[in-house]
């Protein structure tokens, strides 16, 4: 079956292996989660993640979760723009997490960045899910 949205359910598996205090867990490959995950490695909300090959060129991104205190790094993370509703923002517009504490992260025609890093580069574009 086809999924509809594959960055709400990488979010998803995220959030679920977080609440179960697991240290992997394990999404389908695609270049767009691929950007995703390093957006949120380099803002240090997980460790990082490998790609896997497998049979019949099905690749997997295995993402290892941060841990500080036995407590989850990600205290929140919520899908913003969905595919029966997409949510655009201009640089003035875009949203501030938490007042700058935590990110958004927006897909904007320069590639997939944080928030913050499209203010500098002047961009807007869909925010595709918010973490804190």
């Amino acid at each position: 079956m086809a999924m509809n949205d594959p960055i709400g359910d990488m979010i998803t598996r995220i959030r679920n292996a977080q609440m179960r205090n697991k240290s992997k867990v394990a999404s389908p490959g695609s270049k767009l989660r691929e950007r995703v995950l390093e957006v949120l490695k380099s803002e240090g909300y997980i460790r990082g993640y490998t790609t896997v090959e497998h049979a019949g060129g099905r690749s997997e991104l295995e993402i290892e979760l941060k841990y500080f205190d036995g407590e989850p790094v990600i205290r929140e993370i919520s899908r913003v723009s969905k595919p029966g509703r997409r949510v655009y923002a201009s640089v003035k517009t875009l949203p501030r997490i938490n007042n700058g504490l935590g990110v958004a992260v927006v897909s904007t025609p320069k590639g997939v960045m944080a928030d913050h890093a499209a203010r500098e580069a002047n961009v807007g574009g869909e925010v595709l899910f918010t973490v804190f």
